[in-house]
């Protein structure tokens, strides 16, 4: 069922406050965090009145002019909601583990993807953009926490990807991904938050090539932006929050975290 487009505008206001609520606990500029909606399992219609809802809510505001962030998780959604999104020019994002055999199709739509955790995806990206004539944004993505069941690199092994992506010039790392601990302490969500901060600090400001612009830090969801934001987020993603909770698949569980 599509969500209506007032309860659509009354969440993402709801998330927009708490945001700027956080930038300013920490001391930071307003607007110097994106919200990022992630739309994993929501239809067209619903991601469409969710747009148009955030472009209305941000008319008014320093920010407004900038290009509305969607992030999917599945290349099959990527591919099925990019064309009938494609008229609103948002900016489209992979979050999701990407496999080498779906990389042509995720690069049909994709401006960005953040997750890419091995040097032999950075490789594989790399030669398809050669191929196609195209520069992509590249985030790593990086399991600070060593949950078994979260995709990244282990923090031991970033680095090796990182240097893969910026030998590739058709690459450009842009900065970092993670998904925090999935924990009430707030403590150990913030550690892994700092963890992935020291880390693109030291990156961006190594001076090596390929480095200088990797700024971003994608990191914090619904339940944890405002940690997110206090350890350096640039960037948060945000489903649940905005749409609703996701219904749980089929003889899940239901303990894994969603954004």
């Amino acid at each position: 069922m599509t969500t209506g487009a007032t309860e659509l505008a009354e969440r993402l206001a709801r998330v927009r406050s708490r945001i700027a609520a956080a930038e300013s606990a920490a001391g930071r500029p307003a607007g110097s965090v994106r919200l990022l909606l992630a739309t994993k399992t929501q239809d067209a219609a619903t991601v469409r009145a969710a747009v148009l809802a955030d472009i209305a809510g941000t008319a008014t505001t320093a920010g407004a002019a900038r290009r509305v962030l969607l992030g999917e998780n599945r290349v099959q959604e990527l591919v099925a909601k990019g064309p009938e999104l494609a008229d609103l020019a948002p900016e489209l994002h992979l979050i999701g583990p990407l496999q080498s055999n779906k990389v042509n199709a995720a690069l049909r739509w994709a401006t960005c993807v953040q997750s890419v955790d091995s040097v032999a995806l950075a490789e594989r990206l790399g030669r398809r953009c050669a191929e196609d004539d195209r520069t992509l944004d590249v985030l790593v993505q990086v399991n600070v926490s060593g949950e078994p069941t979260k995709h990244g690199a282990a923090p031991q092994d970033a680095l090796d990807v990182v240097r893969a992506v910026a030998a590739h010039d058709r690459l450009r790392l842009r900065g970092f991904m993670t998904v925090g601990a999935n924990t009430p302490d707030e403590r150990a969500v913030r550690a892994g938050y700092a963890a992935l901060r020291d880390l693109r600090d030291k990156v961006a400001g190594s001076g090596e090539a390929g480095t200088g612009d990797a700024l971003e830090l994608s990191m914090g969801m619904s339940r944890d932006l405002e940690a997110a934001v206090a350890e350096g987020a640039t960037v948060v993603r945000v489903g649940t929050a905005v749409f609703g909770a996701r219904p749980a698949p089929a003889g899940a569980p239901g303990t894994a975290p969603t954004a």
